[in-house]
């Protein structure tokens, strides 16, 4: 099958479904092409060129070439109505002439202009919705029907939504709240939605050998100034107020001030880094390429994310770390059976959740058993073949 995938971001070497998904389609023998444009992964965010500027900047690909065995095509772009649109989308669309088209959103311009030209092509259109209730602030609440925000959500979201959805064959929804919010509030009709959460490269992530851990250890310790036998914490992704990384600094200030020997290892970029910095256990260090944090992981004991969901999350425990996320996630799969919660907020309650897991036996069990379950259930190579199931289904 001819496969188009539209993402309004693009950038290499990161760790975003845009990135593994269109690989793993094209690895089962597909004929795989990405249509994007230049702007990067969280582009909209206020604090990004704290966050990302210097790292994304030298991560695009030529237009036309193949990565992954996924030609990129790079679109020209405009932001209209607060989405991104690509006004070249449909012609790009009759010229590549695809089998199935996936949409790696929910609402916007880009799945309205796919639906527009799927009425004159035939192709299967699938979309995706990947809002969790953490980042969606009207599903946080029980908004009255007569509320501005709400209304304005129902006409500029539900609305044209509802219209994509006619057309849309299937939309994956990444978690049971992303579903609830792309049913609620985006206006995707229940029947067409599929729960397929996000996946994992697990040939990139996976527990290591004992030579690999050991090397991890020494290299990566010794980077930073860490003793092997003290118990390191980390965290990858954005520092920033949503994420907050803030809460694991102090929470390691709290464990190291009762004489614990533990440290924290924060990768990544944002105006949280000056919070970071100063504080006692702490070491802080810019993003890196995604090929690079599976030592970083295996250097480290716990891996722990104080808010947002991430899929870093997902990685680590592929490579064998157990994870500390907080109770209200949703995705239990990122956690049940290898991993503990901790009250969102509650720094006090992030550290006694850390000294839980002082003991290497139950981490080791932990950690296996994470990057088992990786491994035999959320491959992204698992994932593409789930897909392909309904590809295939709906292809003209």
């Amino acid at each position: 099958m001819r496969i188009v995938v539209v993402s309004e971001t693009f950038a290499k070497h990161m760790g975003y479904i845009q990135n593994f998904l269109p690989a793993a389609l094209a690895a089962e023998g597909h004929d795989v092409h990405l249509v994007t444009t230049a702007l990067p992964p969280n582009h909209t965010i206020a604090e990004f060129n704290e966050a990302y500027g210097e790292f994304l900047r030298h991560h695009h690909v030529p237009d036309g070439e193949h990565l992954d065995g996924v030609q990129i095509h790079y679109e020209p772009f405009e932001r209209r109505l607060g989405y991104t649109r690509l006004p070249g989308l449909r012609q790009t669309l009759r010229r590549l002439r695809p089998d199935v088209v996936q949409v790696l959103h929910t609402i916007g311009w880009l799945p309205l202009d796919a639906a527009i030209a799927g009425l004159t092509l035939p192709f299967g259109l699938f979309t995706a919705a990947h809002y969790t209730r953490s980042v969606f602030t009207l599903a946080q609440r029980e908004p009255a029907w007569w509320e501005p925000a709400l209304l304005r959500s129902r006409a500029t979201r539900a609305l044209p939504g509802r219209l994509i959805s006619m057309r849309t064959d299937r939309c994956y929804a990444a978690t049971d709240d992303c579903a609830e919010v792309a049913i609620r509030y985006f206006g995707v009709q229940a029947h067409k939605v599929d729960i397929l959460p996000l996946g994992v490269d697990t040939q990139l992530f996976h527990a290591p050998t004992t030579e690999e851990r050991r090397h991890a250890r020494a290299t990566v310790r010794a980077r930073f100034g860490i003793a092997d036998d003290e118990l390191l914490l980390i965290y990858t992704g954005r520092f920033t107020a949503d994420k907050r990384p803030a809460l694991l600094a102090e929470a390691t200030a709290r464990l190291r001030a009762q004489g614990r020997r533990v440290r924290a290892l924060f990768v990544g970029g944002g105006p949280q880094r000056s919070l970071l910095e100063p504080t006692d256990g702490c070491h802080v260090t810019g993003f890196v390429p995604n090929t690079e944090l599976p030592t970083l992981f295996w250097a480290a004991d716990i891996g722990v994310w104080p808010a947002q969901e991430s899929l870093s999350m997902l990685d680590a425990a592929a490579s064998g770390l157990p994870v500390i996320v907080n109770n209200t996630i949703t995705a239990r799969e990122r956690h049940e059976g290898n991993g503990r919660t901790y009250i969102l907020g509650d720094a006090a309650d992030l550290a006694a959740t850390i000294e839980s897991l002082t003991s290497p036996d139950l981490r080791r069990e932990l950690g296996q058993a994470g990057a088992r379950k990786m491994a035999e259930n959320y491959s992204w190579t698992r994932m593409a073949r789930r897909r392909l199931q309904d590809y295939q289904r709906h292809a003209p």
